[in-house]
């Protein structure tokens, strides 16, 4: 894979793993860290996750188009 494939991927998991920390215990690792999630810091990280999920969803669409292809 494409190095902007893995910065992508790392990102949705770091999301991912936002999100359930968020779920389970109430807390955004990403806001602690940058000074709370309305910082011009936290803001950038949630967009890039944001777009790198987006990014992901059209790199497996890619995948799964060329797989379905070569059957």
């Amino acid at each position: 894979m494409k190095v902007i494939h893995w910065l992508a991927l790392i990102s949705v998991i770091i999301g991912a793993l936002n999100w359930g920390m968020w779920g389970f215990f109430q807390i955004d690792v990403i806001s602690s860290i940058f000074d709370g999630p309305s910082s011009a810091t936290s803001r950038i990280i949630y967009a890039i996750i944001g777009l790198s999920g987006v990014w992901m969803f059209y790199f497996f669409r890619i995948l799964a188009t060329c797989s379905l292809a070569k059957k």
